[in-house]
């Protein structure tokens, strides 16, 4: 397996899964339409060899493909699913003993590897000269896409309680010190706010190192939805085939030895400052909120580094494929970590987090005549208490014995067995005033307050560096969640056509209705481009007196752009002006720069 990023890009290169642009590009708006372009297109990985105004080569699409992922884990994929499988079912080893006779000797690699130097500490840098990738036109600034964000439990230092994490870090923009300082967006549910709980606790700074590059087998530990205590260090060996080296020097923070970079410091406990705007996930821009500052105080990278990135924003994106892979590694342990729960699907459509479907079952009284949902409730209330499941705003949930073939991963055959059994005056569960999504802004996030209300990040001074307390200083967004779960026979028969004799009344503002599919009816909202714009100032800093007034208007109507109901006063992602024709073919990637004015794409 790869040691390093270089060796990863070599490989691929060389078995034609990898094309080398020399044509220099922008780091601004620039590289990230390319990749999505090439994404969209099933195409390559990408190796930027000339990018303006930076020294430093840039990667992208590494993981752009399902095939291409399993290619560069090929070493380690069936090995690790063994061991995965061992964890949900401990019995198979003795059912089975011949396929895990490895196992120990492949389980060695979770052992971390101290040691006392590496190659990324060979050459020190700024924060100024590192790629400054901007992806949307209404970013705040430039901020690092694919980080290693490592963290110690200041209580139980050390690499049992140690967290690596992907976090939002803001590198340039807004009212962060050039060179000096960077923005830290964590969400809630992740390893690090229990680290940086406990340093505020103590009243102290939470030492910080933000990994870039190095193993591939580091970024994915890095992403995956692990069980509270378990190392991503180890997943990060065994993934990798490879003991994970950390630079252990005195009282310093342990450094990945093979990254390609490596950013050091630590969050300020006495500071906050805005962080954003930024296109995210849900394929609005998250607005500017106050978030930890991050004090830099190295920044490292090896002879040769290259910096790998991807694009965030409505899906599919290269993240797409992070969670299919999650769903092949860890989707066998949920059953046997709620027991009742069959399978569980976070939708990618919905932005992963928003949508979530399950089948469980229903077996609470089986006596009864009519069956309704009742264990199905129990098992929702765990799973909405699951570590980042936790983040799911709709759950439906559904008895697997009335349908034992249903595919969780067929969304529209889930719907339809949903729609024909749901009773919408009994089936639909409310939990209010509960955590969501920090990027969720249909809780009330984007709302002005009155002063005193509430401790929200808003009403804080920008730039705040008052003390902060004993306590996490921001609470997470706000909201509520429903559970839809059905169960018994089928009540109803969906209607696949609209009847023509009905007429939406024009006052409501809607029209060119359209049954998408069996049982759910699409309607198109006026004004939606128009209000999208003008809400876009607010996402810049541009709150007038009339916000609210205009945030409630301006939610009224959905944006086509949108994948699920969430109020504009976040802004749909903009089209990007890209002056570069790309054109993908299985044998080659061509990319010419126009001569003639740029052309706004979709």
């Amino acid at each position: 397996m790869y040691r390093t990023l270089r060796q990863c890009i070599d490989d691929l290169a060389a078995s034609g899964r990898l094309r080398r642009i020399e044509e220099p590009v922008d780091a601004r708006l620039e590289a990230a339409e390319i990749q999505r372009r090439v994404f969209r297109a099933g195409g390559p990985a990408l190796y930027f060899d000339n990018v303006k105004g930076c020294r430093f080569p840039m990667v992208s699409n590494l993981f752009g493909t399902l095939e291409r992922t399993r290619y560069i884990f090929r070493d380690s994929l069936d090995r690790l699913e063994k061991l995965v499988s061992l964890q949900a079912d401990p019995l198979d080893l003795l059912r089975r003993p011949r396929l895990y006779l490895k196992s120990p000797w492949f389980a060695l690699n979770a052992r971390v590897k101290k040691v006392r130097t590496g190659p990324v500490l060979a050459h020190e840098t700024t924060l100024g000269e590192l790629p400054q990738l901007v992806s949307w036109p209404d970013d705040g600034g430039a901020y690092i896409t694919l980080p290693q964000v490592y963290t110690e439990d200041p209580d139980r230092p050390g690499f049992a309680h140690a967290n690596l994490g992907m976090y939002r870090v803001q590198i340039s923009g807004g009212q962060y010190a050039a060179d000096r300082e960077a923005g830290m967006h964590y969400q809630i549910q992740r390893g690090i706010a229990a680290h940086h709980a406990a340093a505020l606790r103590r009243n102290e700074p939470l030492r910080v190192n933000v990994f870039v590059g190095g193993p591939p087998a580091m970024t994915v530990a890095a992403v995956m939805p692990l069980p509270e205590g378990m190392s991503e260090l180890s997943f990060a060996g065994l993934l990798g085939r490879r003991r994970v080296e950390m630079i252990c020097r005195g009282e310093s923070l342990p450094i990945a030895a093979e990254a390609d970079f490596c950013i050091t410091g630590y969050l300020d406990p006495h500071c906050i400052k805005p962080e954003g705007p930024f296109g995210d996930h849900l394929g609005y821009y998250s607005l500017a909120h106050d978030f930890p500052v991050m004090r830099v105080e190295r920044v490292y990278h090896r002879e040769g580094a290259i910096w790998p990135f991807t694009v965030v924003g409505r899906p599919p994106q290269e993240d797409t494929v992070f969670g299919q892979l999650i769903h092949e590694l860890v989707g066998p342990v949920i059953p046997k970590t709620i027991p009742g729960v069959k399978a569980v699907h976070a939708v990618d459509a919905a932005g992963v987090h928003p949508l979530l479907l399950a089948i469980g079952s229903e077996r609470y009284a089986p006596y009864e005549e009519r069956r309704r949902p009742r264990e199905l409730l129990t098992l929702a209330n765990a799973l909405l208490g699951q570590g980042q499941l936790s983040l799911a705003k709709y759950l439906w949930i559904v008895a697997g014995e009335d349908c034992p073939n249903l595919d969780i991963r067929d969304v529209p055959a889930f719907f339809r067995h949903v729609l024909e059994r749901v009773d919408w005056r009994r089936d639909l569960h409310f939990q209010t005033c509960t955590t969501i999504d920090t990027l969720d802004y249909s809780g009330g996030a984007g709302e002005r307050r009155e002063k005193g209300d509430s401790p929200h990040l808003s009403e804080r001074p920008s730039g705040c560096c008052a003390q902060m307390g004993t306590v996490p200083f921001f609470a997470p967004s706000e909201g509520s969640k429903l559970v839809v779960a059905a169960a018994g026979p089928a009540i109803r028969r969906l209607p696949t056509a609209l009847d023509e004799r009905i007429r939406l009344p024009g006052e409501l503002g809607v029209g060119n209705p359209r049954v998408f599919m069996p049982g759910v009816l699409v309607v198109e909202g006026r004004g939606a481009r128009g209000e999208g714009r003008e809400s876009r100032g607010q996402a810049t800093g541009d709150r007038g007196q009339d916000t609210g007034d205009r945030d409630r208007e301006s939610s009224a109507f959905l944006s086509p752009l949108s994948p699920l109901p969430y109020p504009l006063v976040a802004a749909p992602l903009s089209p990007v002006p890209c002056p570069l024709f790309l054109a993908w073919r299985k044998s080659s990637l061509h990319i010419t720069r126009a001569t003639t004015r740029s052309t706004r794409f979709r």
